[in-house]
């Protein structure tokens, strides 16, 4: 159990929600930072890799978290179809749509070896994804073990990929400590910090509304005037 869980996620008293996606190209901690955002302290309990969309939900701070842990969406595993169908998947289970995306990605100078961890590339493949609408909704993440410099430090190291992706998102990024062993008050820390993100776009510009959540609301609206009609025909005949 984490140190945010309340004991009832329909505390009457509860901030109103935040909806988000989190993905990534494999190996980036998206699973950890899933931890953190819902207040899992123990980094090595069974929350693993998905291999499709799937709604998590906490009370953190006094606030629902709809969190969305999609699986590799970024890279080649899935597959063209796959990969359209979860990402259209993540879509629905945040319905009416996500207040902000985040983006994992490993920091500059701990590039894994085995994936591009290129944060320009990331931001481009979910802009691909989701559609040139949700540039403004994507706040990078990026995942360390107990480096010690700041975002303005690796700006100012950055040989351009990183403020590339900076330009492209329009949003600074932030660090996460991925460690297993991170010290709990970081973790609360960065969760308080990440959630602050999120709450300053939801403020600023609500939620992401996708072409998929537009046709939906359309099909319920039709749905709802047949069935008022047959309904209403049904009534007029007792």
């Amino acid at each position: 159990m984490g140190f945010f869980f309340s004991s009832s996620i329909f505390d009457s008293s509860a901030e109103p929600g935040l909806r988000l996606i989190l993905l990534g190209p494999t190996g980036s901690g998206q699973t950890s930072v899933a931890h953190t955002l819902l207040g899992i302290t123990d980094r090595k309990s069974p929350l693993t890799p998905v291999m499709e969309s799937t709604k998590l939900s906490a009370v953190v701070n006094g606030r629902e978290v709809t969190l969305i842990h999609t699986p590799d969406l970024l890279g080649p595993s899935l597959g063209d179809h796959r990969r359209a169908t979860e990402a259209l998947r993540s879509l629905l289970l945040v319905s009416p749509g996500p207040h902000a995306i985040l983006m994992t990605v490993e920091a500059p100078g701990s590039i894994s070896k085995e994936i591009n961890q290129d944060p320009t590339r990331a931001i481009q493949g979910t802009i691909e994804l989701f559609g040139d609408e949700v540039q403004s909704y994507i706040i990078p993440v990026l995942t360390h073990s107990g480096r010690q410099q700041t975002v303005d430090e690796l700006l100012d190291q950055d040989k351009g990929d990183l403020r590339r992706a900076v330009t492209l998102c329009g949003q600074m990024p932030e660090l996460v400590d991925i460690r297993s062993d991170c010290p709990l008050e970081v973790q609360k820390m960065t969760c308080r910090q990440l959630l602050g993100r999120v709450t300053e776009i939801k403020k600023l510009r609500g939620h992401f509304v996708h072409e998929l959540q537009r046709r939906q609301e359309h099909f319920r609206e039709d749905l709802l005037t047949d069935m008022s009609s047959s309904l209403a025909n049904k009534l007029g005949h007792m």
